[in-house]
């Protein structure tokens, strides 16, 4: 068996098309920080897990440069799938839950592996908290990454230095399809200097401290709040504050970062009035989702001549809503009958993109066809146009729509604000 990073003509080819619907399944995704990433020696990249397998997809398509990621090893137990995983250039993990013996007799192969990864220059991708969680917080951090560094490290840091990048994956929303997509590469810890520095510790001492530091790192790269039992009323409280000033991806992220803060030294410094708030927000988080008002109306608190202008834009591009419903219905039929049976519905946008990359092709080929087999060119060409970028808007009317609604449930419901 080659190694998991040779070259592989058919994985090139197919991953310009996984990339393409990656893209597609986002109304917009910003790269910051590529000037972070060394290029004097090897690296591996830690990233916060929060959207199932659209982290690893996000992650894949931010260049050509092949990739190889590291997953949890319960997923490999059926051969064909492992064979078809190892294809796509994932590596599995095993970690306790797994057994014991599993982690002492497997993971020294995975390890060696993924070094050798390292050392031809491939970049190698970890989640180091081994489960995804829809949260803008981070888990524990577990040791494969930091085995994996410190093996590499031993074995050619002499060579050329090993590198731990963190990431910071944001998401505009967790559980809707074309949402927006922040990627942020942080500065890098430089395992080999560290190594140097800290010659008279042991591993294990060494492995907890990398933990601390990739873990501030990355909390850094997110809107990250406290995993405490004021997380929901702070990131209430902070989507509501922050929404009224919009701006770009990177500033958003940035002001929720401050306004956390804001209100987390709140909490500190008064704690019986924090709490106070915190319970009247928690009430009225519970009245907006019972009304089905979206956090967004209460942010912009818009004006009744721009909701009903909106309105007016809804009925417009009504006609092509439909038209776009009726020739993608396969595509989000089979999609919707799908995500009714997840049990974790944090699988809804990983589910969304699969279909559509399934599907859409297939639909592209037959319609196309159909129009230039029944229709003058000028049609033909103006209806394969449509048909490229109806399911698009399929989602992007249906996501205006929501919110210009709830937008209206909110001109009639404003007396619910409390007092933050």
């Amino acid at each position: 068996m080659g190694k998991i990073q040779d070259d592989n003509t058919l994985y090139s080819i197919c991953k310009y098309a996984v990339d393409h619907h990656t893209r597609r399944s986002f109304s917009r995704i910003k790269i910051v920080g590529e000037e972070n990433i060394p290029t004097d020696g090897a690296v591996v990249f830690g990233a916060n897990h929060c959207n199932t397998l659209m982290d690893a997809l996000v992650l894949l398509q931010t260049t050509r440069q092949k990739k190889v990621f590291i997953a949890r090893a319960d997923i490999f137990q059926k051969p064909r799938i492992a064979a078809i995983l190892r294809w796509l250039r994932i590596l599995p993990i095993y970690r306790i839950r797994d057994g014991i013996g599993a982690v002492r007799d497997k993971n020294g192969d995975i390890i060696d592996q993924a070094v050798d990864v390292m050392h031809d220059q491939v970049p190698l991708y970890l989640y180091p908290e081994a489960t995804h969680r829809t949260m803008h917080s981070l888990r524990q951090l577990s040791k494969g990454i930091f085995h994996i560094a410190l093996d590499a490290n031993r074995k050619f840091g002499h060579e050329k230095p090993v590198y731990i990048v963190p990431v910071g994956l944001e998401y505009g929303d967790y559980f809707r399809f074309r949402t927006k997509l922040l990627i942020t590469y942080g500065k890098p810890i430089n395992v080999t200097e560290y190594m140097k520095a800290h010659e008279g510790e042991t591993e294990a001492v060494i492995i907890n401290e990398l933990k601390t530091m990739l873990r501030e790192k990355m909390s850094e790269l997110i809107s990250f709040v406290p995993d405490d039992p004021d997380y929901d009323a702070i990131w209430e409280m902070t989507k509501i504050k922050v929404g009224k000033r919009p701006c770009n991806l990177q500033k958003q992220m940035q002001k929720n970062r401050e306004e956390i803060a804001k209100i987390i030294d709140f909490r500190e410094k008064e704690p019986e009035k924090a709490q106070s708030v915190f319970e009247k927000v928690r009430e009225f988080t519970k009245k907006r989702l019972e009304k089905h008002i979206s956090v967004k109306s209460v942010a912009k608190n818009q004006s009744f001549l721009l909701t009903f202008l909106k309105s007016l834009l809804a009925i417009v591009g009504l006609p092509i809503f439909l038209a776009a419903a009726v020739v993608t219905c396969p595509i989000w039929i089979v999609a919707s009958l799908i995500i009714s049976k997840l049990k974790d519905q944090a699988f809804r946008n990983t589910a969304n993109m699969c279909v559509e990359f399934v599907l859409h092709p297939l639909l592209m080929i037959i319609g196309v066809t159909l129009l230039f087999c029944l229709a003058p060119w000028e049609y033909a060409i103006a209806g394969s146009l449509f048909l490229y970028f109806s399911y698009v808007f399929f989602f992007d009317y249906k996501e205006f729509v929501r919110v210009m609604a709830s937008d209206w449930r909110w001109l009639f419901n404003r007396k619910m604000m409390p007092e933050i």
